[in-house]
């Protein structure tokens, strides 16, 4: 296991420092504040410990209030809204400085026998054959050494391998509005269908709305041709998923309008089981020139 992993997963390890009300520690982004999906896993980890093992969430909704400071600790309160005989709820709310700056609701399901479809798995690479975010960052003559050393640092911990050019590699024509990524932990995780979980959603906050950069030939923060945050973020689990072993993270972007941009993904195992669905929206604005 990694270094940058088993860094993570002590972030994701929170203290209980009372009953329903965890704390966690943050971290420097690519940019100065929490990401978002350390935020919503914690969150997310949080409530699953307060739900019995044998009940792994189905889905959460999120939305990021404020900007998080990543030198202050986040504080958890879980509200456990419902306790049925097959699904279980809760809510959370992430505080700092005594303000909300996340707020999630996540359902648990026992598992149960059901109806079974899906749709298909899209035409993908094999990992194998593509190259490192490492390597392709490091590729990228025009991007700042400052910016490439924050962007391989905050993604040290997971095997990230976008299909194609990411929007900061090659920008300033538009593109179809769709991006795959190839991601997995760097490193072996302990079977904890929670810990995976959570894994995922961490991942699932970092290239989400490339897509809505493509569609109109921006780079992105990495070049700072636009301006941008997470708003809201939704995911639903469908199928068991190990997040050490290769995810194929397919995103669109199917609207942008009133600096608001949408993403919407499906996760897929190797073998072509659909695992997670997420959507999110996020803030997206061009600087204004003065």
């Amino acid at each position: 296991m990694s270094q940058a992993l088993e860094d993570l997963l002590d972030l994701l390890d929170l203290e209980q420092i009372e009953e329903n009300i965890f704390r966690g520690r943050s971290r420097s982004a690519v940019v100065p504040r929490v990401f978002g999906g350390q935020v919503a896993a914690q969150a997310l980890v949080a409530a699953g410990r307060t739900v019995p093992a044998d009940r792994p969430p189905h889905s959460l909704h999120a939305y990021f209030l404020r900007t998080g400071d990543p030198g202050a600790p986040i504080v958890y309160t879980v509200d456990r809204l419902r306790d049925g005989r097959s699904f279980t709820t809760r809510r959370v709310v992430a505080v700092q400085h005594g303000k909300p700056v996340f707020g999630l609701s996540a359902s648990f399901q026992t598992y149960e026998e059901g109806l079974d479809h899906q749709a298909p798995m899209p035409p993908a690479p094999d990992p194998a054959t593509l190259p490192t975010s490492e390597d392709r960052l490091r590729g990228y003559p025009h991007l700042d050494a400052e910016v490439v050393e924050r962007f391989i640092e905050a993604r040290a911990a997971v095997d990230l391998r976008y299909a194609e050019d990411p929007p900061f590699g090659s920008y300033g024509a538009p593109r179809e509005p769709h991006s795959q990524v190839w991601f997995r932990t760097n490193g072996k995780l302990a079977d904890d269908p929670l810990l995976h979980i959570a894994l995922a959603t961490y991942v699932s906050d970092m290239t989400l709305l490339d897509s809505v950069l493509l569609a109109h030939g921006r780079g992105g923060w990495a070049v700072g041709d636009v301006v941008g945050a997470s708003l809201d973020h939704a995911m639903w689990f469908h199928r068991p998923f190990r997040a050490d072993e290769w995810l194929l993270y397919d995103q669109e972007s199917p609207s942008a309008y009133g600096g608001r941009g949408l993403g919407q993904a499906r996760i897929y195992t190797r073998d072509g089981r659909l695992a997670i669905t997420v959507i999110q929206e996020g803030v997206v604005r061009v600087p204004r020139e003065h």
